[in-house]
């Protein structure tokens, strides 16, 4: 699919930093088919320009970085979200998972100007979902009537929607979760501050829909951007991560989030990894989690 944004007419400097050159070697040893559900691939730009509609301007993290960082943490299988400084031109997102060779699957950010045959193209090319802001620093809501067209236009693909949004959202879009006629899933713990404790009104929010709504799913993801000091090593977001576990066993994933997008502190993906052990001690839920759970919504055989 050729690139529907042109390349920006300004000079390309980086607004935010990049990821660590190198991650650490994880204490966990991830199982078979272990899979990183939520990552972001950047450029190059030279190749797949930014939108010039974009909030910030990453530095190149294109695939052959993500594949150091894979053989790095010992996993096989990862999920590309496409980001919202390549706006809805999928092509870096589409070109990893091609040459991924089925070990990775993809969920693009579209628009009306995608046509039914643009659909099937991005199916084949192993993409299961559409995923939408909600986020302030990232442009706030989209248009409700273009939402609702579009979760539509993917219902009969069986694809699911990844909603991305702030905590105090939570509750405002409350009834346009309820609505949903796909699976869902709600990023990185819904962004909830853990500085503010598991008691937090969104949080009760969150955990009532996954035990309420079997369409809801959560990435426990992000702690970096959860706790409260914003460095390692994230201890205040594991009671949030183990809740939620508890709630949803089998509607949960876990993902980097590289290469970190809006982070003035870059995270450790070994430590990251090293993490989930503590959000889930139990070998058989980590494994649910890494590799049973993902492949439902993204058929890896």
């Amino acid at each position: 699919m050729a690139p529907r944004n042109p390349a920006h007419e300004m000079p390309l400097e980086r607004t935010v930093p990049g990821p660590l050159p190198e991650a650490s070697t994880p204490s966990l040893m991830a199982p078979t088919r272990a899979c990183d559900a939520h990552c972001h691939i950047f450029g190059p730009a030279a190749r797949f320009p930014f939108s010039p509609a974009r909030t910030y301007t990453p530095p190149d993290s294109g695939f052959e970085d993500f594949e150091r960082l894979q053989r790095r943490l010992g996993l096989e299988r990862a999920v590309f979200v496409q980001a919202s400084c390549h706006g809805v031109d999928n092509s870096a997102m589409v070109d990893a998972i091609r040459r991924g060779g089925g070990r990775y699957a993809g969920v693009a950010m579209i628009d009306r100007s995608f046509t039914d045959a643009d659909l099937s193209d991005l199916h084949r090319d192993r993409v299961r979902g559409i995923r939408f802001n909600f986020v302030a620093h990232l442009g706030g809501a989209p248009d409700l009537d273009e939402f609702w067209d579009l979760v539509h236009r993917v219902e009969p693909l069986g694809w699911h929607v990844v909603v991305h949004l702030d905590a105090h959202d939570l509750g405002t879009y409350a009834p346009v979760l309820d609505a949903m006629p796909v699976p869902y899933i709600i990023d990185h713990m819904a962004r909830v501050p853990a500085a503010e404790g598991v008691d937090q009104e969104p949080f009760r929010q969150l955990l009532d829909r996954l035990a309420t709504d079997e369409r809801c799913w959560v990435k426990i993801s992000c702690a970096e951007r959860l706790t409260a000091g914003r460095v390692a090593p994230y201890d205040d977001v594991i009671p949030f991560a183990r809740a939620i576990i508890d709630r949803a066993p089998d509607r949960v994933l876990w993902g980097t989030d590289w290469p970190h997008p809006n982070l003035p502190t870059m995270p450790d993906e070994g430590q990251l990894l090293d993490l989930l052990a503590e959000f889930a001690p139990d070998p058989a839920t980590r494994h649910r989690i890494l590799v049973d759970n993902p492949a439902v919504l993204y058929d890896f055989s």
